[in-house]
């Protein structure tokens, strides 16, 4: 069982940078493969970025691709999402979520399926002004 609590979303303008950071709880964050997704008003959910279990292999979504970097601390249980150049299109509920890791290899297909992900966070809003 993992817990994952979500924290640094906020109000900004436009061009702003945020960091967002997913806390995990337990001793096996390190077999996890980790994701940030988001949800707009309306919308349906959509994958922002992925990174593989040891930080070797990260993902980004085209919407989000030159802007935004994921990464990863094990040490300290925590994914973070880097988010710069933010739009107002940014604006929506972050989660982060885990996928367990068993093997095998970690593809873009595999970080940007929400149905294999395990466990969810609560979200973090992040609001981005014009």
């Amino acid at each position: 069982q993992v817990q994952l609590v979500e924290s640094g979303g906020g109000l900004v303008q436009a061009g702003a940078s945020l960091r967002l950071s997913c806390a995990a709880s337990g001793r096996t964050f390190i077999t996890y493969n980790m994701g940030w997704f988001r949800q707009a008003p309306g919308k349906e959910r959509e994958f922002v970025a992925g990174i593989s279990w040891n930080g070797g292999t990260t993902y980004n979504s085209d919407s989000v691709k030159g802007r935004f970097t994921i990464s990863r601390d094990n040490a300290r249980n925590t994914v973070y999402l880097q988010m710069n150049s933010l739009k107002p299109e940014d604006t929506a509920v972050y989660y982060c979520a885990a996928d367990r890791f068993f093997g095998g290899s970690y593809s873009y297909t595999r970080a940007r399926t929400d149905g294999n992900y395990d466990f969810w966070g609560q979200g973090t809003q992040v609001t981005v002004s014009s």
